[in-house]
Parts: C-alpha cells; structure tokens; sequence
C-alpha cells in the first residue's frame, strides 16, 4: 500500500519525468534552500520519483548543477562588441559579470576546475571575445589565458564577497555599529582613516563600481603583458 506522501499515479505507468521537468524543480529548490542543499535524494522527492529514475538522465549532483547553468548562460545577453580591443575586453567582461550577478551561486559553482569545457557556446563566446579582444591589442594567446584567468577571478570575487556581504548587510545608519567594526573607542588613534570614514563605510561600500575596476585592472593586465612581451604600448604605438 503506498504511502499517504507519495504522489497518485495510475497503476503500471511510470512517471514522466524530462530534463526539463527536472532543471525546473532543481530551480525551485535552489531558491528556496540554496544549492549547498540540492540532492539527488531531495530532487526525486521533489519530482515525486525514485532517485534511480533521475540517474538515468543525470550522474550526479555536480551535472545537475552544471546542466542548470548551461541552460542559464544560453539566455546571458550579448552586447554589440565593439572594434576596440580594450573596450571589446571590458564589454564581455561587464556581460559575464552581470549575467553571473543575477545568479549568483552560479558563480561560486563556477568556481571549480574546467567549468569552460562544461559551458555552451553562448556563454565561450564571451570568453571568446575577451581573448580575441587581448590577442589583437599585442598580447600572445598564452597572455591571453592568463589575463581571462584574472578577469575572471576578479570577477568571481566581486560576485561573491557582494552576495554574502548581502546575507549580513551592516546598517549605515547606525554608526555606533560601523565604528565597532573596526574597533573600539581607541579607533581613531589606532586607526584614523578607517576611523574617519566608518560612519560613511557602508554606502561607500555598497556602490557598483564592477565596470570601473575592470577598466583600470584590464589597463594594468595589458600594460604589464605587453612591457613583458616587448610590444610597444597602443598609446605608443605609430598612428595608422
């Protein structure tokens, strides 16, 4: 006799279970509990299936979550890239940001070695324009790996230390607390510019400033490849 929590279905007939009825119920479970807490086990429950009907379309909980984000790149907006090398980097750069932005335990997922092999061509194609935007300002392909690789941490991390900063955000109206943060009543002999700026830290901290951290740090990563590989800066470049 099954159980009184177990879904009603007709005798003899298995249920119907797609890919795409599961990616929409692990969807659900990840906004309700997060993605730390998805399973396999919780999933079938969820579908009102055994968890070896869902083994047949998925191997385990790390291609579950990969499959989810694949579906979800194919749907990142893409920018007109521009002609400029510099500003095609930065655009991509911006585009990967906001999209991941709107998800963001995708990013931390994302996190993991060979995430690229495991995205579709929607979302490599971004990642194609800021290594094409790198080789085409004088950077060598193997530059161009290296400076991707530090966008994308930068990236990561904005997206990360913003979300978690949100679970636990400090009220800047209370600047009593934003003073014991960064110590207590001596504060302001031990340390006079956090001291001095506390009251305000909050807000200051809370800005969007993505963009124009990349424009500065894409600045840097190219000055640097460039000096290193002997090309001669654009600024310094002969005009055409």
């Amino acid at each position: 006799m099954p159980r009184s929590n177990e879904p009603r279905r007709p005798v003899g007939r298995p249920p119907l279970t797609s890919r795409k009825q599961i990616l929409a119920a692990a969807r659900g479970l990840i906004d309700e509990y997060g993605w730390e807490k998805l399973t396999i086990r919780r999933l079938s429950a969820e579908i009102g299936v055994a968890p070896t009907t869902l083994y047949s379309h998925v191997r385990a909980k790390d291609d579950l979550l990969f499959l989810l984000i694949h579906e979800y790149a194919e749907q990142i907006p893409h920018p007109e890239m521009p002609s400029e090398p510099r500003e095609r980097i930065i655009t991509a750069g911006v585009a990967i940001h906001d999209g991941l932005a709107a998800w963001p335990w995708a990013a931390e997922v994302l996190t993991t070695d060979g995430f690229i092999a495991r995205l579709g061509d929607s979302f490599l194609s971004l990642v194609e324009a800021v290594l094409a935007g790198v080789v085409d300002a004088g950077c060598t392909p193997e530059q161009s790996v290296q400076i991707f690789r530090s966008i994308w941490y930068y990236t990561v991390g904005e997206i990360l230390v913003r979300t978690h900063t949100r679970h636990r955000e400090m009220d800047e109206r209370d600047p009593a607390g934003l003073n014991a943060y960064f110590g207590n009543t001596d504060s302001p002999a031990r340390l006079p510019h956090l001291a001095a700026i506390a009251d305000r830290w909050g807000a200051l901290a809370g800005q969007d400033t993505f963009a124009q951290g990349l424009r500065a740090f894409v600045d840097g990563l190219l000055a640097q490849a460039l000096e290193t590989s002997g090309t001669p800066k654009t600024s310094d470049a002969e005009p055409n």
